[in-house]
């Protein structure tokens, strides 16, 4: 059976581009770009030149580039960096409800270190107070806002945001990991101090990340050891990720107009259709600006679990918005930020599609969906003499 893959979101197909450009870094152009030798000194320069790549993508310098392991860790190095250059007793982090765990875990993390820290909720369509949000920004305060939600696919006034907290004196990070490669991004007129960028997002391979840093920020060394990435990450370059993730900011920065165009005509479609065919939906996010691959659907008084293995006996992929946990299911800390119903919060799913989708994808599931969700609905204990 064919796969339908509509869960890029979570990780994407990497490039056969990209995979054929990373191929001669495990083999003949094995050098370590730290070399003074010229065989090391080719690999530094195919560094620089992906470097530049991704500074392209976002439009800042190459030298604000700084490669790390992953998303998670560019969140980690920026607000934890932040912190121990402040002083973890003093520093301020405010953030939102609907930030991903790598956030909001490393700002748990640092409630324990003696930071204080603000979480700001959302509405029910998943959108800010931005008032409220920089309504305490001090000098020692960073606020951390993702560009855009990986559930809803719901976009964040960054610019809004990042203007407001600079004219307070603070800092601003925005994840961007969902973002990149999707919409533009512009850093010299949106005026961010960092941003997380994270490689299997946007047709790279899984293990490498981004984390820019603007010229006049100063950053704690989040690791410590060798003289890498300008003595702020230590450690031996990834260089066939680096070179691959250099492709695929290429790549992403020529499909920019495709991604905003062609992928939010197939997402309405299949919003109208499924909202049409399947009694019950609701479209989460709905009246915000969304990113243009991202639909999150909820079909009241069903599992979305349910809806989920029943998707994939038709072979088709897609996620969920609840987790499951020991014993029960909870809805998404984002569902439960946005206040959604308990019948809503537990039937979330999220389609987003890539550059790879396809219109006769979007024709399969309108073709088995509403067989599932009547199927379903007709066997739910929360449904009493419906259908």
């Amino acid at each position: 059976m064919n796969v339908i893959y509509l869960d890029n979101n979570a990780t994407t197909k990497v490039d056969p581009a990209v995979v054929e450009v990373m191929m001669p870094y495990f083999s003949d152009q094995y050098g370590n770009p730290s070399s003074i030798h010229r065989f090391g000194g080719m690999v530094s320069r195919d560094v620089e030149k992906a470097r530049a790549s991704v500074a392209k993508l976002v439009n800042c310098k190459p030298s604000e580039i700084y490669f790390t392991g992953c998303g998670t860790e560019s969140n980690n190095m920026a607000l934890i960096g932040f912190a121990d250059m402040r002083g973890r007793n003093v520093t301020k982090i405010i953030t939102t409800a609907v930030e991903h765990p790598a956030i909001l875990e490393t700002v748990h993390y640092l409630e324990k270190k003696g930071a204080h820290s603000t979480i700001v909720g959302v509405d029910g369509d998943g959108a800010l107070d931005v008032d409220k949000l920089v309504e305490h920004v001090d000098a020692n305060t960073i606020v951390s806002v993702m560009w855009a939600n990986n559930e809803t696919g719901v976009i964040f006034p960054i610019e809004e945001i990042a203007k407001k907290v600079k004219s307070k004196g603070g800092m601003m990070h925005t994840d961007a990991v969902q973002a990149a490669g999707k919409v533009v991004i512009d850093l010299q007129k949106v005026p961010v101090d960092m941003l997380s960028i994270s490689g299997h997002k946007l047709h790279a391979p899984k293990g490498i990340g981004v984390l820019f840093i603007r010229e006049s920020v100063k950053l704690e060394q989040f690791m410590h050891g060798g003289h890498q990435e300008r003595n702020r990450r230590a450690g031996t370059e990834n260089v066939p990720y680096i070179i691959g993730l250099g492709k695929a900011c290429e790549l992403a920065l020529d499909n920019l107009d495709h991604e905003d165009k062609v992928l939010r005509a197939m997402r309405d479609r299949l919003q109208a259709g499924l909202m049409a065919t399947c009694k019950g939906a609701v479209v989460n996010g709905a009246n915000e600006d969304r990113l243009p691959n991202t639909l999150n659907i909820s079909f009241e008084y069903i599992e979305g679990e349910a809806i989920l293995l029943f998707l994939d006996e038709s072979g088709i992929a897609a996620s969920s918005g609840s987790a499951c946990t020991t014993g029960s299911l909870e809805p998404s800390h984002v569902m439960r930020a946005m206040g959604l119903p308990y019948v809503l919060a537990h039937s979330s799913i999220r389609f987003s599609f890539s550059r790879f989708s396809s219109e006769s994808e979007v024709d399969k599931v309108l073709e088995v969906m509403p067989a599932i969700i009547s199927r379903l609905r007709k066997i739910s204990p929360f449904v009493e003499g419906e259908e």
